[in-house]
């Protein structure tokens, strides 16, 4: 058995990811090939390309749950040492970061407007966060902050904090994010009492709290929507 590790360089000019880039455009390439490109070499029996493959088929072709793996859990696959394992953890990164971008510029009006700025950012956490978003009297974002971050279950939020950061910005407006890591996207006991306390607290300071997301595997449950804000 040849004991060199199968590059890109092995495959047919058709079958090269890089060149098919240069002549027909990045669009063209399957995710695979995006991937094998980033990986660069595959191990003594696998291509670039068949390594990607087999990486993809492991988690269904599901990009957002190969975003939730670690360097150690991409290590696993044969081929995949520590360089290439944070290269594609990078990658993948970079482009959440890119989509948090677009997404921000936008004026919010809709839970789905929130949901597509902190999926990014939630959705491939094991652990739960719980963000502020901060808005103008025009419904656009002045900025976004992590308040607390907890265990599996839960975080601690303090209101007092919540409304200090307010009333420095002048925000006119809150939204409250916070995921839940097992999926389940129905709000707890303790969700809808902290949102009672922060709407009630933020209503002496003329502050509105628009919506409370709850956001777990690409979905998510929107207070405002279920009219119980």
């Amino acid at each position: 058995m040849d004991e060199k590790h199968l590059t890109i360089k092995n495959l047919s000019i058709e079958d090269r990811p890089r060149e098919k880039l240069l002549s027909k455009g990045i669009s063209a390439l399957s995710t695979s090939e995006l991937l094998a490109i980033i990986i660069g070499s595959g191990n003594k029996t696998l291509s670039a390309v068949e390594l990607a493959k087999h990486i993809l088929n492991t988690y269904n072709n599901n990009l957002n749950k190969i975003g939730k793996l670690t360097v150690s859990d991409l290590m696993q696959f044969n081929g995949i040492g520590e360089a290439k394992a944070i290269s594609i953890i990078t990658a993948l990164e970079l482009s959440k970061r890119r989509e948090l971008e677009n997404n921000e510029e936008q004026k919010i009006t809709s839970s789905k407007n929130i949901f597509d700025i902190m999926n990014p950012l939630l959705t491939d956490l094991n652990y739960e966060e719980f963000w502020i978003l901060y808005l103008n009297r025009s419904n656009k974002l002045i900025k976004k902050t992590k308040h607390s971050q907890g265990g599996i279950s839960s975080t601690i939020t303090d209101i007092r904090l919540v409304l200090k950061e307010a009333l420095l910005i002048y925000s006119s407006s809150i939204i409250l994010v916070h995921n839940h890591p097992s999926g389940n996207l129905v709000p707890s006991n303790a969700d809808k009492e902290i949102t009672k306390k922060i709407k009630e607290a933020a209503k002496l300071f003329d502050i509105s709290i628009l919506d409370h997301l709850i956001i777990g595997e690409n979905s998510y449950y929107s207070f405002a929507d279920e009219a119980i804000l």
